[in-house]
């Protein structure tokens, strides 16, 4: 039967636990590094070529640094996400700014850190223009609708709320070029979590095809092509990952013929991965509270949904391994639980496992991206720390969990007493 190994030897997460508190995140530094480089190489065919890290994956500007010096950039969607990217020196045409319902004031950051401003709507044009200004450079995003499928994650297209329609996208860039807008950028994103890689060439020969029409009809060339993000990763045993030499190579064929075989000059590739990135070198750590023996076998964890919430919101699967036990037989079949109110608070619902007793530790694995990202505080539990096992070894400290302190800070509890009711 097909398994799934994580970097961590027993004895030694053990003692890490004796400085650290589970539950919590930790990251390997080295292997994603290692994976950055060979996203890099998949498209080094394209001069240009750049990955804008979506920061919404896993907002730590630790990690962003590390990415950064991989040479990444940073796909952003809201203030505090561009203001993360400022912080690690991430700033002009390094930020790709992709929000929708976009507030004025996110709109004047990015104009201010030079970001490449990614319009959802042919209506933001005007808003832009009103509030920040219309920049040299604007990119647009595409909504294909039934012209492309969608998947599990993300839903169909045309029920989707994000992006242009066909129609809309020749106006938009028309009103755009007639308003002085001189650089041209597309953009699309219509899956998620997919592991076809013909999925990926597919989009790419559709966005390469309308570049050449849009130029053709519009008297204009654009720079570059964001294909989006959506690499899937193998959170299953058997699942195989996105074979990324292979992706970069198919999708080249499609740029020689359809962009090299026209009039449009050069055109640089951008992609917009976050999931695949960080997700599976990321794990959360916890460890068994209570055994529970009623109608079903329960194993309830020190961690819940407010540490990894996928399982619960899309019933995702993420593999768990039994820190000590990974060569033990899965004997025994539990409902993994945490200690949220709430039923769904599950990690896994009748996983085969090794024979667990309260104590043991758990490795829950492919937690990198959405992870920690995705917390919250409902029930007043409270984020746990993250963690970063260096190249070298070492380990460091990312992220604190939070506090009861931080929970509270938002409520002015000093005027409570002579608040009347």
């Amino acid at each position: 039967m097909p398994t799934k190994q994580h970097p961590f030897d027993s004895a030694w997460l053990e003692e890490l636990t004796r400085e650290y508190s589970t539950p919590f995140h930790i990251y390997d530094e080295k292997a994603i590094r290692a994976n950055a480089r060979a996203l890099r190489d998949a498209f080094a065919w394209n001069d240009g070529f750049k990955e804008y890290f979506a920061v919404k994956a896993a907002p730590n500007p630790y990690l962003m640094k590390i990415l950064a010096q991989e040479g990444f950039g940073s796909d952003c969607s809201s203030l505090p996400e561009l203001f993360l990217a400022d912080t690690v020196d991430i700033r002009g045409e390094s930020i790709m700014f992709t929000s929708n319902d976009t507030p004025a004031v996110e709109y004047r950051e990015a104009a201010r850190l030079g970001a490449i401003i990614n319009l959802d709507d042919i209506s933001h044009i005007d808003y832009l223009e009103e509030h920040a200004g219309l920049p040299e450079l604007v990119c647009c995003r595409y909504n294909p609708g039934p012209l492309k499928a969608g998947n599990v994650i993300i839903g169909h297209p045309e029920e989707a709320k994000y992006g242009f329609t066909r129609e809309q996208l020749f106006e938009g860039y028309r009103i755009l070029r007639d308003k002085g807008v001189k650089r041209f950028g597309l953009h699309t994103m219509v899956a998620s979590n997919e592991l076809d890689s013909d999925y990926f060439v597919e989009t790419a020969h559709m966005l390469f095809d309308l570049i050449v029409e849009l130029s053709e009809a519009l008297g204009i060339t654009f720079e570059f092509v964001n294909l989006g993000g959506g690499i899937g990763i193998p959170y299953r045993p058997e699942d195989s990952p996105v074979d990324l030499a292979a992706l970069g190579q198919s999708i080249k064929e499609v740029y020689d013929r359809i962009i090299g075989g026209s009039d449009h000059p050069p055109l640089k590739v951008f992609l917009e991965c976050g999931r695949m990135v960080t997700g599976p070198y990321g794990y959360l750590v916890s460890r068994v509270l209570h055994a529970k023996h009623t109608y079903k076998e329960f194993v309830g964890l020190d961690a819940c949904m407010t540490n990894l919430m996928r399982p619960a919101l899309y019933g995702a699967y993420h593999h768990i391994s039994v820190a000590g036990k990974e060569d033990a037989p899965a004997d025994h079949v539990y409902d993994v639980t945490g200690s949220l109110c709430e039923n769904n608070d599950k990690f896994a619902i009748d996983r085969a496992l090794p024979e667990m007793e309260p104590g043991d530790l758990v490795v829950i694995h492919d937690a990198g991206a959405h992870g920690h990202a995705m917390g919250f505080n409902y029930n007043g539990k409270l984020r746990s720390a993250e963690l970063l096992l260096r190249e070298n070894g070492d380990v460091v400290q990312i992220r604190r969990a939070e506090t009861v302190d931080d929970l509270f800070a938002t409520l002015d509890l000093n005027s409570l007493a002579s608040f009347e009711v």
